[in-house]
């Protein structure tokens, strides 16, 4: 009985520090974020597909750091469905429309975002209330690279 408890703490003991040798600081992280779309109800229901919410049964929309991301990646659109966007020229996968170049920002050209200082994660590009504890959301500015 003592030799199996001996065993068991050095197995524990092993697992433990192999653990926490793959998560030492400077190391690169390999995981994937798979949080690329979320309910505007529910932000805990997360899904790395487009789908519906568990909860309510809304569709779930792009995360906001994913339209960051295709806000600053996208260089074509298609005129007739604005969410069908590509780094490269191509057809609307909704309509077979061939893709426009979007406008490019000026590298000088401010951007105003809104952020709530009590909760970092809810941002807007115009002024309003934090959705999560109703406080104003203070004006950001910064030049658009």
């Amino acid at each position: 009985m003592k030799i199996m408890n001996i065993l068991l703490m050095a197995v524990f003991s092993i697992l433990a520090f192999a653990s926490t040798a793959q998560n030492k600081p400077g190391k690169k992280d390999n995981s994937k974020q798979t949080q690329a779309y979320t309910c505007p109800m529910h932000t805990d229901v997360t899904s790395n597909k487009p789908g519906k919410c568990s909860k309510c049964g809304m569709d779930l929309t792009k995360a906001k750091k994913e339209q960051i991301k295709t806000e600053v990646t996208k260089t074509y659109s298609c005129p007739m469905h604005a969410d069908v966007t590509s780094d490269k020229p191509g057809k609307c996968s909704k309509c077979g429309m061939a893709l426009v170049k979007s406008k490019e920002k000026t590298k000088t050209e401010v951007v105003k975002t809104y952020s709530c200082p009590m909760h970092a994660d809810v941002t807007s590009d115009k002024p309003g209330k934090c959705s999560k504890c109703g406080m104003e959301l203070k004006k950001k500015e910064h030049k658009d690279k």
